[in-house]
C-alpha cells in the first residue's frame, strides 16, 4: 500500500481582513493577513506536502479592498500564494468584467464549474484544475451559491447572458470527464454555506469519488468537520482570526483518505513570526486610506453594534431610522448584510463609515397593501431564513413585527401602533438589490412592487444620505427596541 501524507490548509470569507488587532480582554495580536502568512509559511517549511486553498469572498469588508475595487486585495493575495481558489458571491460586486480584469491580476489559479455564458454554454471560468503532489494527483473543482445570481442581476447585460448551473449535476460532469484512474484526491471548494454542503454531499453519487468539500459563505465555526455520504465537510469562519487545517493520510491503491486530523488554529502573534514584508506591502494601502479618510464625520453619544445579521441590532436601526426620514415612508428595509461592521462609534471617521456601509445603491419607495406587507415579513422573518445563508433585514422605528417560530407564522405586525390591515395601502423603501431579488428575498413581485404605479426614486445614492445624516445628527443613539420579535 503506498500512501502520502497531505496538510491542507484553507480560508474562506477573509473579506479583506488585512490588520491584526488586539481584542478586547486578550494581550496577544490576533488575525491579519502578515500573521496568517507567517503561520502558512511556517507550516509550509515544517510540513512536506502542503496545499493552501481559499473557498471564496477574498473581497470585500475593507476599505483597502474598495478603494481599489478589488485590485488591492488580489495583489496583497498573491503575498500568500495560494494553490487555489474558488469563487465567492463578494468577487461580482465591482461587475462580472472587472472580476475577469482581476482574475488577471491573480498569481493563482481560480476554479469555478458552474458559471456559463449561455450564449454558446461555456464555462467562464477555469472549471477544475489537478495539482500534481509528491507523485499524487489531487483534483479540485468550484461550486458558486445562487447568491451570484443576485448580484449579477445589478448589472442587466450581464445578467441575460450568464447562467448557473445545478451544483451537483457540474460536480458529476467534471468528475465524469476529467477524474480518471490517476485522481488520487477530489476536493470540492464550495461558496454556498454549511447547511448547504451538507445537502450537496448527500446528492454527489459515489462513484464520483468525492473526497471532501471545503466550504464557505454561512461564516461557521465548527468543532470538527462533518462527515456525509463518507464525504468530509469542513469551513473555517470569518476573516482571518483563524485558519482550517487538514493533515490528511491519501492512499494510492484505493484513492481516498484512510486517516485524517482536522484543527481549526488560531492566528496570533505566538504561532508564528509575522510575514514583515507583507506587513509592510499592506501598509502601503493602509497609509494610503488614513490619509484620505482620517476625517471626523461626527461623534455618536454611544457605540452602535450589529453582531449578527440576522437580529435587531442598534446599528441597524440607526441606519433604518435614517433612511426611513429621508425616504418618509411607512416600511423601510435594509439589507443586514449592507452593514458589514460589529460596531461602530462612538467617534466616526470617513474611513470607518465607509467601512461600515460600502454598497451604494439607489433607495427606491413602492406603495403596496397591508396584505402583501404581511406576506413580506412572514418570508423574511422565518426561521429557515435565518440560517447565516438567508436575507435578512433592519427595520425602522415605525415597524414592530412578531413572530412565532413555533407556529411558523407571522402573529402581529404593526406600523406607528395600529395594526397593518389588509386592504389598506403602507409605503416601504428598500435598496435596488433588494429590489432587484424582491421575488427570492421579500416573496414579492416587481409587478406587484409596481402595481399603484406610485413608485418613486427617493435617492440614487443611499450612502450619501446615510453620510449626511451621520454628519447633521452628532450625539445620538439607537438602541434595540423590539422591532423584530421572534418567539
Amino acid at each position: 500500500m503506498k500512501t502520502k501524507k497531505f496538510t491542507i490548509l484553507h480560508s474562506n470569507d477573509m473579506h479583506g481582513d488585512f490588520l491584526a488587532e488586539i481584542k478586547e480582554g486578550k494581550k496577544q495580536l490576533i488575525g491579519g493577513l502578515a500573521l496568517l502568512s507567517g503561520y502558512i509559511n511556517k507550516v509550509r517549511k515544517e510540513e512536506e506536502n502542503v496545499l493552501y486553498v481559499i473557498s471564496g469572498d477574498m473581497l470585500q469588508g475593507s476599505l483597502i479592498d474598495s478603494e481599489w475595487k478589488g485590485l488591492s486585495t488580489i495583489e496583497i493575495m498573491n503575498w500568500l500564494s495560494p494553490d487555489v481558489v474558488a469563487l465567492g458571491n463578494h468577487e461580482i460586486d465591482y461587475g462580472l468584467p472587472h472580476l475577469l480584469f482581476l482574475e488577471k491580476v491573480a498569481n493563482f489559479p481560480i476554479v469555478n464549474a458552474n458559471l456559463y455564458i449561455k450564449k454558446n454554454n461555456k464555462r467562464l471560468m477555469l472549471p477544475y484544475l489537478i495539482i500534481k503532489k509528491a507523485g499524487f494527483d489531487i483534483l479540485f473543482t468550484g461550486i458558486i451559491t445562487e447568491k451570484i445570481m443576485d448580484s449579477i442581476k445589478q448589472d442587466k447585460l450581464i445578467g441575460t447572458f450568464v447562467d448557473l448551473a445545478e451544483a451537483s449535476d457540474e460536480v458529476g460532469k467534471i468528475c465524469n470527464a476529467y477524474k480518471n484512474d490517476d485522481i488520487d484526491l477530489t476536493i470540492l471548494l464550495t461558496h454556498i454555506g454549511y447547511e448547504s454542503d451538507q445537502q450537496l454531499a448527500k446528492l454527489l453519487k459515489p462513484e464520483w469519488g468525492i473526497d471532501m468539500i471545503i466550504g464557505g459563505h454561512s461564516h461557521t465555526i465548527l468543532a470538527k468537520p462533518a462527515k456525509v455520504n463518507n464525504i468530509l465537510i469542513a469551513q473555517a469562519g470569518v476573516g482571518t482570526d483563524q485558519i482550517g487545517r487538514f493533515d490528511i493520510l491519501v492512499d494510492d491503491d484505493t484513492n481516498s483518505i484512510i486517516d485524517y486530523k482536522w484543527q481549526l488554529i488560531p492566528i496570533n502573534n505566538k504561532i508564528a513570526p509575522k510575514d514583515k514584508q507583507l506587513e509592510e506591502y499592506i501598509n502601503s494601502f493602509k497609509n494610503v486610506v488614513d490619509r484620505k479618510y482620517s476625517t471626523l464625520i461626527c461623534k455618536l453619544a454611544c457605540q452602535l453594534t450589529h453582531p449578527k445579521r440576522e437580529i435587531e441590532t442598534s446599528l441597524g436601526n440607526y441606519i433604518a431610522d435614517a433612511f426611513a426620514q429621508r425616504a418618509e415612508c411607512d416600511v423601510m428595509l435594509v439589507g443586514s448584510g449592507s452593514i458589514r461592521v460589529k460596531e461602530l462609534g462612538p467617534a466616526v471617521t470617513l474611513k470607518d463609515f465607509l467601512a461600515c456601509f460600502p454598497y451604494d445603491d439607489t433607495l427606491t419607495r413602492f406603495t403596496i397593501k397591508g396584505y402583501q406587507l404581511k406576506r413580506i415579513f412572514s418570508f423574511i422573518m422565518r426561521k429557515e431564513n435565518r440560517n447565516s445563508e438567508g436575507e435578512c433585514y433592519q427595520v425602522n422605528s415605525k415597524v414592530k413585527a412578531i413572530y412565532s417560530d413555533k407556529k411558523e407564522g407571522l402573529i402581529s405586525l404593526t406600523v406607528d401602533n395600529k395594526p397593518v390591515e389588509d386592504d389598506k395601502e403602507y409605503t416601504i423603501c428598500m435598496q435596488n438589490y433588494h429590489y432587484n431579488n424582491c421575488q427570492s428575498f421579500l416573496n414579492i413581485t416587481q409587478e406587484e412592487l409596481n402595481q399603484s404605479g406610485k413608485t418613486k426614486v427617493i435617492t440614487t445614492s443611499a450612502q450619501q444620505v446615510l453620510e449626511e445624516y451621520f454628519r447633521n445628527h452628532p450625539n445620538s443613539q439607537a438602541k434595540i427596541g423590539g422591532r423584530l420579535i421572534y418567539q
